[in-house]
């Protein structure tokens, strides 16, 4: 009885799935036979009252758009709908409120402030080349005592250097003490005009006349304090006249050689307060400002170099020393500015962010200016006032391109495009095509690239015409997200 029951049930039950499986096909058929076609709904066929599609795109290259379904031509794969509602329109996503709180976005608002000149760099301390003392022999004579001093020496204003023999001194000194004693003033005066020109110092020629005795020795002191940077004087030396005995360098200021980088070396002025802090002396810095701006940049760092005059009254800074220095000022002008931190830089522009109505949120592509302080100055594509994301604007921009929205900037933006930045070299074609010219080139100084032999991508394929291989070039190349691409390939500025 059992088993009779059992196999009642398992046929009872296939029965079931029969009629199921029979129910589902005849579904199926009724409703492919309903369909227009070949019964295959696509995502075009909107359902009535839905939303309209705009547009199909590939996720992995959103940026292409296509007006009709099917296999995208980048990868095997659908195309994806971009509908009407996905946004309000097709350059801004939407985010909830919810969900902008948990990816911790914070908005910061473009201000308009004056704009402020304040850069930092590196200095190190020289000599103040316009501070310097050159000691020299007047009249020819013997060297017979000298003090006992060596280069890079430090002495003081007055001290006594060398002490000469001057022979011709004595003739000049007997003939003024002789018409002296003849009490003519004018006889006396001439006498003192050659002693003059035979070289003796106005305090000897006074010495002279109040002793009455013959002088031919002097001592040679220091003019002014500071570093002895060469002494060229030896005990029984003969010399010249005019010959340098010794060259000091004051300390009383130093000078600062500061490398400001290319970039904000628009920023430095003359006349601006700089502030040096040395590691030397925590918590001591040292005020002073930029007397000039050197007319070449440094070629290694690509910097341009800030002369800084600074005070040294106890002489404890001395050449060598490094120093973090803030040049700080301000142009006078204003400027939009927004936080650094919204800004995406992307290698061949840059992105902000706007915050719109109604959780929307739109990609703005921007022209920057010099950074000032934590703030990056916006030269077009913003307007003041504006919201924008300072924080979580990845996620948004990663969203955005997902979605196939391309940034657009304002009228003036488009108008004014950032400039291609061209690093040149000299090279030679070793090969040459219509798509690549492989190149034995020079140094790429503002690339900090060193010579070689490689293969370029032309940007252009005219770049290659009337050029063959074993030619003399000057290359111009301009950095992009996919690497080096030639620009410029000028025949006439090769090297001879």
């Amino acid at each position: 009885m059992r088993r009779q029951t059992i196999k009642k049930s398992v046929s009872g039950f296939v029965v079931v799935v029969a009629l199921l499986a029979v129910g589902v096909a005849a579904g199926l058929w009724w409703e492919r036979s309903q369909a227009p076609g070949d019964g295959m709904e696509t995502s075009a066929d909107a359902a009535p009252g839905g939303p309209a599609v705009l547009y199909w795109y590939d996720p992995m290259y959103p940026a292409q758009k296509f007006d009709k379904p099917g296999k995208s031509p980048f990868m095997d794969m659908e195309l994806v709908p971009k509908y009407a509602d996905e946004g309000g329109n097709d350059a801004s996503v939407r985010i909830s409120p919810g969900v902008s709180q948990n990816l911790g976005l914070r908005l910061a608002t473009v201000t308009r402030a004056p704009l402020a000149t304040d850069v930092t760099a590196t200095g190190v301390v020289g000599f103040n080349e316009r501070d310097v003392a050159i000691v020299q022999a007047r009249s020819g004579g013997y060297v017979e005592r000298v003090a006992r001093l060596a280069p890079n020496d430090v002495i003081g204003s007055g001290a006594f250097i060398a002490e000469l023999l001057v022979p011709e001194w004595a003739a000049l000194q007997e003939e003024y003490l002789a018409l002296k004693a003849l009490g003519d003033p004018a006889l006396e005066e001439a006498a003192r005009a050659r002693m003059r020109l035979g070289g003796m110092p106005e305090s000897l020629i006074r010495e002279v006349a109040a002793s009455g005795r013959i002088r031919n020795r002097i001592a040679i002191t220091a003019p002014r304090g500071g570093v002895i940077q060469s002494l060229d004087v030896r005990p029984g030396m003969t010399l010249m006249a005019g010959q340098t005995l010794a060259r000091i360098n004051g300390i009383g200021t130093v000078w600062l050689d500061v490398a400001v980088p290319e970039s904000q070396a628009d920023a430095v002025r003359v006349g601006q307060t700089a502030e040096a802090a040395f590691a030397a002396f925590p918590g001591k810095p040292v005020q002073g400002r930029v007397t000039a701006l050197l007319p070449a940049l440094d070629d290694a760092a690509r910097a341009l170099r800030v002369r800084v005059e600074l005070p040294n009254p106890d002489g404890r800074l001395r050449p060598g020393l490094s120093a973090r220095v803030s040049l700080t000022g301000s142009s006078g002008e204003s400027a939009l500015r927004v936080p650094t931190e919204a800004v995406i830089r992307t290698g061949r522009r840059a992105l902000v962010i706007v915050a719109e109505d109604e959780g929307r949120y739109r990609p703005v592509e921007v022209i920057l200016g010099p950074e000032s302080g934590n703030d990056t100055v916006i030269l077009s594509g913003l307007e003041e006032g504006q919201s924008i994301v300072a924080s979580g604007q990845f996620l948004i921009d990663s969203e955005a391109s997902l979605q196939g929205i391309v940034a657009r900037g304002s009228e003036s933006a488009a108008a004014m495009p950032a400039p291609v930045a061209l690093h040149e070299a000299d090279v030679v074609i070793d090969e040459v095509s219509e798509a690549y010219v492989t190149l034995s080139h020079g140094p790429f100084k503002t690339l900090s690239m060193p010579g070689m032999t490689m293969e370029f991508p032309l940007a252009r394929p005219e770049l290659a015409k009337g050029l063959k291989a074993g030619d003399r070039v000057r290359a111009g190349v301009r950095e992009t997200d996919d690497g080096l691409v030639v620009e410029k390939l000028d025949k006439t500025g090769g090297a001879q």
